[in-house]
């Protein structure tokens, strides 16, 4: 529910994997396959002499410098360059606020001031985090504002003591989002995620059995 590239770190991740596993492969059969150490031991050193002799072969006009190198370090600015906006693009999506209003000059026959109002996350954060104080099946809560189709969401997950209803969580939380929507006049979608991790077996409290 967020901005992240999940297909592309897929594709990536693939890539780098086959990468990875096609060099262990060639390694294990140069250490295992004498015919394949006799190849190597042949080829890399050729390769090594023609790929000194075309550095070589390749200066760039008045100076002993190939020209095979400023296209590598051209290169390598593109890859970091590329890293750097690939890892821009991980877990973006999220926002600080959830709804605001345009400002505007406030009217005197109504009483209005001027000025903006804007409602940001960690407001209904503290607002849930006070409401679900007394229950004891809720160990920890966390709401985050993220951008899902469009439009700005509240992602809500809770930590259910092991043994906890979760339907009655959901229902809980579903009342407070709803009477939440009505009171700050703005409607807003929420995707609910109830887990029970380490802490809620390691919890002393009384369990919700």
């Amino acid at each position: 529910m967020n901005g992240t590239p999940r297909t592309l770190n897929r594709v990536l991740v693939l890539v780098f994997g086959i990468l990875v596993f096609a060099v262990g492969v060639l390694v294990a059969l140069i250490a295992a396959v004498p015919a394949i150490d006799a190849w190597w031991a042949s080829w890399a050193p050729a390769a090594s002499t023609q790929t000194g002799r075309a550095f070589e072969n390749t200066p760039i006009p008045g100076t002993s410098v190939s020209w095979l190198w400023l296209l590598a370090m051209a290169l390598l600015v593109v890859v970091i360059l590329v890293m750097v906006w690939w890892m821009s693009q991980q877990g973006t999506g999220r926002r600080d606020l959830i709804a605001w209003s345009a400002s505007d000059g406030g009217s005197a026959e109504t009483g209005e001031a001027p000025g903006r109002v804007t409602i940001s996350a960690s407001t209904v954060d503290q607002a849930l985090r006070q409401a679900l104080a007394r229950r004891r099946d809720i160990l920890g809560l966390s709401v985050a504002a993220v951008e899902f189709e469009h439009q700005v969401a509240l992602r809500v997950r809770v930590v259910a003591r092991q043994g906890a209803d979760p339907g009655e969580i959901a229902r809980e939380i579903e009342r407070l989002t709803v009477g939440m929507d009505l009171l700050l006049g703005h409607q807003c979608p929420v995707l609910l995620h109830i887990a029970s991790g380490t802490r809620s077996r390691f919890s002393r409290a009384e369990r919700v059995r």
